[in-house]
Order: structure tokens, then C-alpha cells, then sequence
């Protein structure tokens, strides 16, 4: 399977906090190094959203309605990318996925659900 597999959502109370992880698929391994990461979340009703980013290189980017809550970092050895997400606000809850990029294409993980109570 080439597209990466999100884990880590789950249903949490305002204030909590949650950890989403993105394992890149056995056929990507050895790219790793060379792919762009990105962590996107759709909530019902809404258009599909850039959360964070993260290029090959290490360079990270946030929406402005995460700053400051959220995290995104890659672990090399693991092969994996996370998205720490603390504060979590009710307006939080989508589906959240995750996509590499590289070699010119882009994939997309099945998304895991966040919930986040008031």
C-alpha cells in the first residue's frame, strides 16, 4: 500500500490534549527522507484544511488557528510523522489526514477521527 496510515484520534475533552501519528507504508520507506509532510483536517460541511506542514528539509509551517497548540515532527528512525495537539477546543473535531509528497505525486492517508467535547 502506498498511502501512509494515521493512528492516534480518538474522542478527548476541551483543554486535553492528543497525539496523531502518520507511519509511511513499507513502499515508501525508502523515499523518506526526500518526502514533504503534511497533517489536514476536514470537518463536516468544510473544505479539506492545511493544519501543519513540514518539508523534507525540517522546515515546519501552522494555520494561524493552531499556533501555538499544535506540533508537527518527524521521527527518522520510525518512520513516522506526529501531530501533537494540546489545547484542544471543541472547533477542533474533523477528520484528520495525513499526505506525503514526493516524486511529484501526493498521498493521502484514510484520515483518523478527533473529537473533542465541551
Amino acid at each position: 500500500q502506498v498511502q501512509p496510515v494515521e493512528s492516534g484520534g480518538g474522542l478527548v475533552q476541551a483543554g486535553g490534549s492528543l497525539r496523531l501519528s502518520c507511519l509511511a507504508s513499507r513502499s515508501i520507506l525508502s523515499t523518506f527522507w526526500s518526502i514533504d509532510w503534511g497533517w489536514y483536517r476536514q470537518a463536516p460541511g468544510k473544505q479539506r484544511e492545511l493544519v501543519a506542514g513540514m518539508t523534507a528539509g525540517g522546515n515546519t509551517n501552522y494555520a494561524d488557528f493552531v499556533k501555538g497548540r499544535f506540533t508537527i515532527s518527524r521521527d527518522n528512525a520510525k518512520k513516522t510523522v506526529y501531530l501533537q495537539m494540546n489545547d484542544l477546543k471543541p472547533e477542533d473535531t474533523a477528520v484528520y489526514y495525513c499526505n506525503a509528497a514526493y516524486s511529484g505525486s501526493h498521498y493521502w492517508g484514510q484520515g483518523t477521527q478527533v473529537t473533542v467535547s465541551s
